[in-house]
């Protein structure tokens, strides 16, 4: 507990300290270089590397939007209920939308305008900081993580678990700095946001868990039958 309550205090004290950069302007030839560095310095409208690197790119960068997010947090969330997990259900849900509205007011309070220094890769509508992208694929692949990991008496399943939202929240940041649609301070202020708010929800549920009010740490759902067996 007290070590997932320095990581959200470090994680909060990075995003401020990149959002105070960001207002002063400190960050602006970090982020120009590293957006001229994955470009073609002969043409600026061609990212580096050959074509389907950009493919690839633009695959990864969807598994941060509203429409995959969406969907698979409907769907795991589906599943917690089908095994009798409704309350979990429930903190996942609120752990994705909470996460959503607190991207969207950061946006807005930060008003922070596109990279217009190269071409955009993919069409963008919203504002720059932090990006929601990266802030929402790290609040939910991470959310999912330690809700999957908390019941989890594996240990190799949980390190796997926490390994693999972070790759994809990593893939996503990445792929949005490549496609030219966010600074990447943008990203960074994503992740860390992202970051905080996931190990937070833990906190909760983890606080929760000890209440009883949803599932404890350690139930893997086994039900009657694991019982059963076990007594066999």
């Amino acid at each position: 507990m007290l070590a997932v309550a320095l990581l959200i205090a470090g994680a909060l004290w990075a995003f401020v300290a990149l959002a105070a950069e960001m207002i002063e302007g400190d960050l602006q030839g970090f982020d120009e270089a590293i957006l001229l560095a994955l470009r073609n310095p002969a043409d600026h409208a061609d990212p580096i590397g050959p074509g389907y690197v950009e493919t690839a790119m633009r695959d990864l960068t969807a598994l941060g939007g509203f429409t995959v997010l969406g969907f698979v947090t409907l769907a795991v969330a589906g599943l917690m209920a089908l095994r009798r997990k409704p309350a979990s259900a429930l903190v996942l849900l609120a752990a994705v939308a909470g996460g959503q509205l607190l991207s969207h007011l950061a946006k807005f309070g930060f008003s922070r305008p596109r990279p217009d220094l190269v071409p955009h890769g993919v069409e963008v509508v919203t504002l720059s900081f932090p990006s929601g992208h990266s802030m929402m694929a790290t609040t939910t692949y991470l959310t999912l993580a330690v809700m999957f990991a908390r019941v989890e008496s594996s240990r190799a399943l949980r390190i796997y678990y926490l390994a693999l939202a972070v790759l994809l929240a990593i893939a996503v940041g990445v792929s949005r700095v490549y496609l030219g649609v966010h600074w990447p301070s943008d990203v960074l202020g994503g992740w860390t946001l992202g970051g905080a708010w996931a190990l937070g929800c833990y906190l909760v549920a983890v606080l929760l868990g000890r209440e009883g009010r949803i599932e404890p740490e350690g139930d893997r759902g086994e039900g009657n039958g694991g019982e059963e067996s076990r007594d066999s």
